[in-house]
């Protein structure tokens, strides 16, 4: 089935899936129902079959779904088993977070590379990668293809930046600028945008004693 035939609210909660089943496996659990699957995630069984469904059939009927092998299953539909590489843009407080905390290999990417202007970090490496001047972009990015790269610059610097590594043949942009990037100027590369504010703002509607 053709990715975009496939709602983005199913793609949305592989990733929870995926967790779960993680967290599953870890605690020894071999099987499990659609019906328990889904009261330990808060959704309805029919919900997750069909979710599935979309990617073909892994449960068996009396049986359920064997947690190591629909792990995998959905590890291989989210591709976490590709070697995607990842660089990042920009390597001040959030980039430096990210390099620092975040588990890329985990989740199937390998950190390779990160870009900034700081004459105090270019040269230098940080977690144990190495960070190159934003000025030999491109020509890194051509001797070193990379699956993704990750925005961390400056608001002002997000869009110009984006179109940079798109003109090479990065396929995935990760923005974490809080500026919505123009993708119908880019259609070869996947754009998922990241707003802590929006988050923390649903947030405090809910917490909001006056939300209807």
């Amino acid at each position: 089935m053709k990715k975009d035939k496939i709602s983005s609210a199913v793609i949305r909660r592989l990733p929870r899936y995926y967790r779960h089943l993680d967290e599953l496996l870890r605690a020894g659990t071999v099987r499990i129902s659609s019906s328990s699957l889904a009261k330990s995630m808060g959704l309805t069984a029919s919900q997750i079959r069909q979710d599935l469904s979309c990617f073909g059939g892994f449960g068996q009927q009396g049986y359920g779904y064997n947690v190591e092998r629909l792990r995998a299953e959905v590890a291989d539909i989210l591709g976490m088993n590709r070697d995607h590489t990842v660089a990042i843009l920009g390597a001040g407080n959030l980039g430096r977070a990210l390099m620092e905390n975040f588990p890329f290999s985990a989740n199937g990417f390998r950190l390779v590379a990160a870009f900034d202007v700081d004459p105090a970090l270019v040269g230098g490496a940080l977690s144990g990668t190495p960070v190159y001047h934003v000025d030999i972009l491109e020509d890194y990015l051509k001797a070193n293809p990379v699956s993704v790269c990750v925005l961390t610059v400056p608001a002002g610097a997000a869009e110009r930046t984006a179109r940079r590594v798109a003109a090479c043949g990065v396929t995935g942009i990760w923005n974490f600028t809080n500026v919505e990037l123009p993708q119908q100027d880019m259609p070869d590369v996947q754009i998922e945008d990241v707003h802590f504010a929006d988050s923390l703002l649903t947030l405090s509607y809910m917490i909001s004693e006056d939300a209807p």
